[in-house]
């Protein structure tokens, strides 16, 4: 659509290093400059800096949304798009509405307020990125429950990445300009350890590395007019290239479907996530499996990955048959798909396809937070 609005996000990897003090201090510029922007939403954290960098512009009232008899303030998205400025400020893109809001997710909002044609400038922390939800849990211990799928972040036109070493940020947590004492101390003694926040600097440095090659690569592709031939290239890697994910009712499939979401991104290959069944209604299944197997279809589909039910009785032959049917590169499995005799055996679902899957590389993906210690 020619007239939906632009999406600048700052992203960073912690809260405090700076993103909706450098989004406001844009705004101010911007207004400066003669653009319409009024501030949607801000989140002022008790941080004073930050506070006035919001002096002079226009902000639209928060609404009220009651639920289970408490009141809440929620963006009042229908005024932002009545209002209808150039440009909106919204920050905390990843927040969860109240219930009973029009949408669930804050970024639905988003995207709403840019299809009414107005830009959006917005921010976001690495770990809330969907693909990386294993990863953080690994590195942190904490189970971010507020995500965004990875392609409403590719919808961005601009990614900007507000950085600060970890010292730096460890600095102004112990001064106090993060959080309140109390907070802060609590914080240096879970989530702000110097070790996990080296760990995601370095994540956020490389999604937006990834982010930047990922707009040069389109900008290559609209401008190269050998991009509409089927042999176009990206490094050693076509265009039709795909990487096809093992659905099953194991737990560990949404971490699975991450992983091959996220490898399918940087390989600039389709996605599939592939079931088998003997019925591909699913209605043989008992239902606690079926139900399983419906949900991580579902993730698949919220993260935009083509989604398929096999009917079939060998569900290797199916798989791999399919896999090489899509000219996929690579198979995603779960480490524990089959009884343990079939494994012993050399049957189970992963040694049937590794052995008839030679020509493509097939991975397999254990869940760490299910061994054993």
């Amino acid at each position: 659509m020619d007239n939906r609005g632009k999406l600048k996000i700052y992203l960073g990897y912690a809260a405090g290093v700076g993103k909706t003090y450098q989004m406001l201090e844009e705004a101010q510029c911007l207004k400066v400059g003669g653009v319409d922007i009024v501030i949607g939403y801000f989140e002022p954290h008790g941080r004073k800096d930050t506070i006035a960098k919001t002096a002079g512009l226009e902000m639209i009232p928060r609404k009220k949304v009651t639920y289970r008899g408490a009141a809440f303030e929620e963006m009042d998205t229908d005024a932002i798009v009545a209002r209808h400025p150039q440009v909106a400020v919204v920050d905390e893109f990843p927040h969860t509405n109240v219930p009973g809001s029009e949408r669930e997710k804050r970024w639905e909002d988003v995207l709403f307020i840019l299809e009414q044609g107005i830009d959006v400038l917005t921010t976001m922390n690495v770990q809330h990125l969907e693909s990386l939800n294993d990863q953080m849990e690994q590195f942190t211990g904490i189970k971010v429950r507020e995500t965004i799928p990875d392609w409403v972040v590719k919808q961005s036109d601009e990614v900007v990445m507000v950085d600060l070493t970890p010292r730096a940020l460890l600095n102004r947590l112990e001064r106090g300009v993060v959080y309140p004492p109390e907070k802060a101390k609590r914080a240096l003694e879970n989530f702000f350890k110097e070790s996990t926040l080296v760990a995601l600097r370095e994540m956020a440095l490389r999604q937006t590395a990834h982010e930047v090659e990922e707009r040069l690569g389109h900008e290559v592709k609209q401008t190269d007019a050998t991009a509409v031939q089927d042999s176009v290239q990206y490094g050693s890697r076509k265009l039709e290239d795909a990487v096809v994910i093992y659905v099953s009712d194991e737990p560990s499939t949404a971490m699975l479907i991450r992983r091959g979401r996220r490898v399918a991104d940087v390989i600039h290959a389709k996605c599939f996530a592939v079931c088998v069944a003997e019925d591909p209604t699913l209605h043989g299944m008992p239902a606690v499996k079926r139900e399983a197997v419906e949900r991580h279809l579902n993730f698949a589909r919220n993260m935009h990955i083509d989604t398929c039910v096999l009917e079939g009785r060998d569900a290797a032959k199916a798989l791999v048959e399919f896999a090489r049917s899509q000219h996929a590169r690579q198979i995603f499995l779960p480490r524990f798909v089959g009884k343990g005799m079939d494994r012993l055996l050399g049957t189970s679902l992963v040694n049937r396809v590794v052995s008839l899957a030679q020509d493509m590389e097939v991975t397999i993906v254990a869940d760490r937070r299910n061994r054993a210690a």
